[in-house]
């Protein structure tokens, strides 16, 4: 990107009047882009589900963008070094958009929150330090002679000067036409085609992969379309595979399965089992040497399902259940539901019997626990 192509994208101005809906960022960056802000509207709010992108990206425009005929230089930056800061801005957007796609290990949050903290700091600060007078300035008035400006008596009326006429700003004089949709559409192919190659190789190729992929290549172009060419239909490609990457990640989120376990000792008995959608049964009923269970902890986590174990007789339980949403808690009989409840319930099996814990938690389902024969 040349110094003059930054310094044009450092122009951009957010709009005013009856079209502006929130801040006038979608309106300045659409024509600017010349494609309908509806658009953008509509990519700023799918973005603000992958880990707040969207709002980011918006912020920062409102931020530093300043308004239709406004004098105001956000942060006491030029032209080329909004435009440098815009890029930046887009940069960390797209970091934090990968982020909320591969996990919140990916992104230095606690470097992104000191540097909007700071941002912020900054936008709200008068560094524009321009000299401002201690006293009203004399006026002048052209010599019908010399042409020369001379100071006027005090007490004259001098009629201040006409503001200039509006003029809007020129449209953009770039290449028109979608030159970039197909090549667009041959690298995405590209792309696909070696996480293919990857993925059948035995790499450890998620299924979000794909659309991220796409998204990705959409992303760049669109850049790229700001100064060589219209961005056609990149926008809807981005947009359907932005949906598509967000359904992928969901479903591979919940994609969990049924655990079943009938241990027949107690060394057989795990010590933790995990689902992200599914029942987890747990039968302790077959187990032949009850006390050695004594002192056994058991973790037991589902994101959604059920979690039901069965206890054999002569074992003291201790269980701690929770259901952070909707759902049902069925501990030895005393039952309860509703939205983020929990209970502690010990069963007592009687004196010198061995003692199990139970910690049993679940992010919307059920729980139950009881005795072997208890049903």
């Amino acid at each position: 990107m040349t110094r003059e192509e930054v310094k044009q994208l450092g122009r951009i101005r957010r709009t005013v009047g009856p079209d502006r809906k929130i801040a006038g960022v979608a309106g300045g960056l659409a024509r600017h882009l010349d494609i309908d802000p509806i658009l953008l509207r509509v990519g700023f709010v799918v973005l603000a589900f992958f880990g707040g992108a969207g709002l980011i990206a918006y912020g920062a425009c409102w931020l530093l963008i300043p308004e239709d005929h406004s004098l105001r230089r956000p942060l006491g930056l030029d032209d080329r070094n909004r435009g440098i800061a815009l890029i930046g801005a887009g940069v960390l957007a797209g970091i934090i958009m990968l982020s909320g796609t591969l996990g919140n290990d990916f992104f230095p949050w606690p470097v992104a929150i000191i540097g909007v903290i700071a941002f912020l700091v900054l936008g709200f600060v008068d560094r524009d330090n321009k000299p401002r007078p201690s006293a009203p300035p004399v006026p002048h008035l052209p010599d019908p002679v010399s042409g020369t400006f001379a100071p006027v008596a005090p007490g004259t009326y001098v009629t201040p000067p006409a503001p200039p006429a509006y003029r809007p700003p020129p449209r953009n004089p770039r290449k028109r036409g979608p030159i970039l949709f197909w090549f667009t559409l041959a690298l995405t192919a590209v792309g696909l085609g070696v996480l293919g190659i990857l993925d059948l190789a035995g790499a450890p190729v998620a299924a979000p992969a794909y659309p991220a992929t796409v998204v990705g290549i959409c992303g760049v172009m669109l850049l790229v379309g700001a100064f060589y060419g219209r961005a056609g239909g990149l926008i809807l490609v981005g947009l359907v595979a932005a949906l598509v990457l967000s359904v992928t990640t969901v479903s591979e989120r919940f994609d969990g399965e049924d655990i079943t376990r009938t241990p027949t000792t107690a060394a057989d008995v795990p010590t933790s089992l995990d689902t992200s959608a599914g029942e987890i049964v747990l039968d302790l009923s077959d187990v032949q040497d009850v006390a050695a269970l004594g002192g056994k902890d058991v973790d037991l986590q589902a994101d959604v399902g059920r979690i039901v174990v069965i206890v054999p007789d002569g074992l003291s339980v201790l269980v701690d259940a929770n259901i952070d949403g909707p759902g049902h808690l069925e501990l030895f009989g005393n039952e309860r539901g509703g939205i983020g409840i929990g209970d502690q319930v010990r069963h007592d099996a009687g004196i010198g019997t061995p003692e199990l814990s139970i910690d049993a938690n679940v992010s919307i389902g059920e729980i139950k626990v009881y005795q072997e024969g208890q049903l």
